[in-house]
């Protein structure tokens, strides 16, 4: 049941990140299988909590989501069964898919679970009612759709709440100033992909520091001399540092070398064009730290949107032109650009004008044209939940693609992201 389930449902999956705009954790969900009416907006997300757990276990999720946790949807049926057990405590949060007032058994069963060390959240909260009054105290986080609540009606709910310690969590965050007036509510944390939609504005200038990275990235790109190369950093001693650390770092866990690397020519060397030319593209992606000195780059949704993105059209490159490396690499790249215009606020005409990359990557991110288009294509559509889009895109690539090729790839890329490197 679980490998055909798996072939015939989408594992999507909306990033939730906390009130430093770092990724928290996602909430996963099932759309688009045989049993799923896909015309419903909560299509494939209530009572999919057991085949959720079955594709938790079987895609090796736990180690894949890294330091963020997933959010499974629970129902009332599902939440009594055994199976619930085999999901890891600390990996997930059960949030509770409950309608009406819950029963005795239904508040022992939870009891229970927290004296397992699971966490549990409240979905659909409308309030202090008979529904929710009894559960309040059992759960930690509580779930306030804002596609259901207007200004007013959010500060009705979330006024009686802070006071309890329990997070507030909005859930269908669409922009940048909806997330800022929750947050000033009390909401603690925030599932949507507004950090990824950034104001487009055409002829914006870009900072110093974004104009170096592209500057080097050219460099890198193209066939010179690494003496150039070397000099270029040399004019920027605070990356000289980042790279000295980074080559330090895998050369030891990869056990290449047990003296460490002092010589910049020499870690440009080691650490390669290919992978010095992504490191200096993500850094395009990480956020501006604005003061703020405890601010870890690797928790920013954006870069880890990119990287993950990237990551996962370097894996389906291979699934259709396996062995084909060169076509791998440009694929990483172009998930990578393909959300610079949101972290750099320029179209991506403007972007690709001044970095220079192959043709099939700027067909691909100006036109969605060739097999990295269609990749690309498929992969916003994957991430902006669309089943059907998606199904439409599967069809068109030549090669052993369908759905669980995206759950499975999802998986991998996951696990490659929070991994600590030594594997690549």
């Amino acid at each position: 049941m679980n490998d055909q389930f798996l072939q015939n449902a989408f594992l999507f999956r909306q990033p939730i990140l906390n009130r430093r705009q770092e990724l928290a954790g996602y909430q996963l969900s099932f759309h688009g299988g045989q049993d799923v009416n896909d015309d419903d907006d909560d299509a494939g997300y209530r009572g999919a909590g057991a085949p959720l757990c079955a594709a938790y276990s079987e895609l090796g999720l736990y180690s894949a989501l890294g330091k963020t946790c997933a959010y499974i949807g629970v129902d009332g049926d599902f939440l009594h069964q055994k199976a619930i057990e085999l999901l890891p405590p600390q990996g997930v949060v059960l949030e509770l898919l409950l309608d009406g007032v819950p029963e005795r058994t239904t508040l022992v069963r939870c009891r229970a679970l927290l004296q397992r060390g699971y966490s549990l959240a409240l979905s659909d909260y409308q309030g202090i009612d008979e529904r929710s009054r009894p559960l309040l105290p059992l759960v930690s986080v509580i779930k306030i759709d804002l596609r259901h609540a207007d200004q007013l009606c959010l500060e009705e709910l979330a006024g009686p709440l802070r006071q309890l310690p329990i997070k507030l969590l909005a859930q269908g965050v669409a922009s940048h100033e909806q997330m800022e007036r929750c947050r000033n509510l009390g909401f603690a944390l925030f599932q949507g992909r507004y950090f990824a939609q950034a104001e487009i504005v055409s002829g914006r200038r870009l900072s110093a520091a974004h104009a170096t990275l592209i500057r080097l990235s050219n460099l890198v790109g193209r066939d010179v001399d690494t003496a150039v190369i070397e000099d270029a950093f040399k004019h920027e001693p605070a990356l000289t540092l980042n790279l000295l650390r980074i080559v330090n770092s895998v050369g030891r866990l990869g056990n290449r070398s047990t003296q460490p690397v002092t010589s910049l020519r020499h870690a440009i060397t080691l650490l390669g064009r290919r992978q010095l030319q992504r490191w200096l593209s993500l850094l395009l992606l990480a956020p501006t730290n604005n003061g703020n000195d405890s601010l870890d780059p690797t928790r920013s949704p954006l870069l880890q949107v990119a990287a993950l993105r990237g990551r996962m059209m370097e894996l389906l490159v291979a699934v259709g032109k396996p062995g084909e490396l060169k076509l791998a690499d440009l694929a990483f790249i172009t998930g990578i650009l393909s959300m610079m215009p949101a972290a750099l606020g320029l179209p991506i005409e403007e972007i690709l004008d001044q970095i220079a990359v192959e043709r099939e990557v700027s067909d691909a991110l100006r036109q969605h044209e060739g097999l990295l288009g269609t990749i690309l294509a498929l992969l916003e559509c994957f991430d902006n939940d669309d089943a059907a889009c998606c199904d439409k895109l599967l069809s068109r690539l030549p090669g052993p693609y369908d759905r669980q090729t995206l759950n499975t790839g999802l998986s991998a890329a996951l696990s490659w992201l929070n991994s600590s490197g030594d594997d690549e």
